[in-house]
């Protein structure tokens, strides 16, 4: 009789032990979604970025210049799922009478995902599978261009101590669109990300590394670079009209994104074209009257992938 009950208690204290952790773990998640949806509304944003050091052999190297810039960005949830957190940014730019929306960038935010596409330099994406174990308690943030073709993604846990929430990832990325325009020393910039929440808003804070990457050779940092923006909470009304242009446009893109979730479905490498008939793909999609039906998205985008 002393085992069974010894047994049985045993067997209680190991059932009430993991309901504890399940607990703990789902209470983590719901923090970790907090901050996530945290990052949506209306911002006053600044971006700075300032080369820090840097490693060329060429005496006549010239660094980038310091380049600050600002203006209003609405975030807005467009998927809000429990294991899937989607993110649309909008930039609302120029005269505020008058102000001109650009679609900006999209985060999705994927809880313990496993497929990952890692770029590898020179307009190509490595898909890559990582172990279950590997990531789990993580999210994924998956960065995308502007015509939602991807851009970086990695994952990481969200740190909540000390009254900070924070994020934390090191991914490869293409050369951001304020360099490749001006640049070609370098072909892939591996961002070091650091997202926090704050009591005015949010920080992307990021050490980033300028990297020479050849075929068959050792990757070679040219410079380093700082990136610090802040993104500071203002009266949504303010975004109004960022948030109408959304509506408006929105389904439009719904089929951009489903195009493109096709194309990522396939788990296997993929390879872009820098431009098709001397144009970006982002300038034949924000033609607001070609490409609107899901056969002319299709095409275009079909047209970029080698």
């Amino acid at each position: 009789m002393k085992k069974q009950n010894s047994f049985l208690l045993a067997l209680f204290i190991s059932v009430m032990t993991l309901q504890a952790q399940n607990k703990k773990e789902l209470d983590k998640k719901e923090l970790d979604k907090k901050s996530i949806k945290d990052m949506c509304g209306c911002f006053e944003v600044t971006f700075n970025f300032a080369e820090t050091f840097n490693y060329s052999k060429d005496s006549l190297y010239k660094p980038s210049p310091n380049e600050v810039s600002s203006g209003l960005e609405w975030a807005e949830i467009i998927t809000d799922e429990d294991n899937k957190i989607v993110i649309q940014h909008l930039l609302q730019v120029g005269n505020p009478a008058e102000p001109m929306i650009v679609k900006h960038w999209r985060q999705d935010w994927l809880y313990e995902n496993t497929d990952f596409y890692s770029y590898n330099a020179d307009n190509t994406w490595e898909f890559i599978q990582l172990p279950a174990a590997k990531v789990k308690g993580q999210w994924t943030q998956k960065v995308f261009q502007v015509d939602d073709s991807p851009r970086y993604e990695g994952s990481g846990s969200w740190v909540h101590v000390d009254g900070k929430n924070y994020w934390e990832n090191t991914s490869n990325a293409p050369l951001p669109r304020r360099e490749y325009t001006t640049r070609s020393d370098y072909n892939l910039t591996v961002r070091g990300n650091r997202v926090e929440i704050t009591d005015f808003g949010w920080v992307h804070d990021q050490d980033n590394e300028k990297v020479i990457r050849e075929a068959g050779k050792e990757d070679v940092i040219l410079a380093k670079e700082k990136g610090y923006n802040t993104y500071v909470k203002v009266e949504d009304s303010r975004c109004a009209v960022a948030a109408k242009w959304w509506k408006d446009n929105g389904e439009k893109w719904a089929l951009v994104r489903d195009k493109w979730n096709r194309v990522y479905a396939k788990n296997k490498d993929l390879s872009l074209e820098e431009k098709v008939d001397n144009k970006p793909l982002y300038k034949f999609l924000f033609d607001e009257e070609k490409y609107t039906n899901k056969k002319s998205i299709d095409k275009v985008i079909d047209s970029f992938i080698k």
